[in-house]
């Protein structure tokens, strides 16, 4: 039996960063946009849950495409990172 750690930390294909809020998702594409030109530009979706009307109950995402010469894993470690200093999480897209 295979352990998450067992698993590669080199996402493939389009990647989301789910954050709580908009705001998160602003300072995390901003905070990306500078330290990471070359993964932009970004985009910013209102991903509301299944079920729910209330605009409270809504996800935002950062979706990222895969830069031609696929992720580096010291870039996805430091995204990683710092999409969790938000509360978030990142998932394949």
């Amino acid at each position: 039996m295979s352990s998450r750690d067992d698993r590669t930390t080199t996402p493939a294909g389009r990647q989301l960063l789910v954050l709580a809020d908009r705001d998160a998702a602003e300072e995390v594409a901003g905070e990306m946009a500078e330290r990471w030109p070359e993964l932009g530009p970004f985009e910013l979706v209102r991903d509301a849950l299944a079920g729910e009307d209330d605009a409270e109950d809504a996800q935002w995402l950062v979706v990222l495409e895969e830069p031609a010469e696929g992720w580096a894993p010291a870039v996805v470690a430091a995204v990683d990172a710092l999409v969790a200093e938000h509360e978030g999480w990142r998932e394949d897209g």
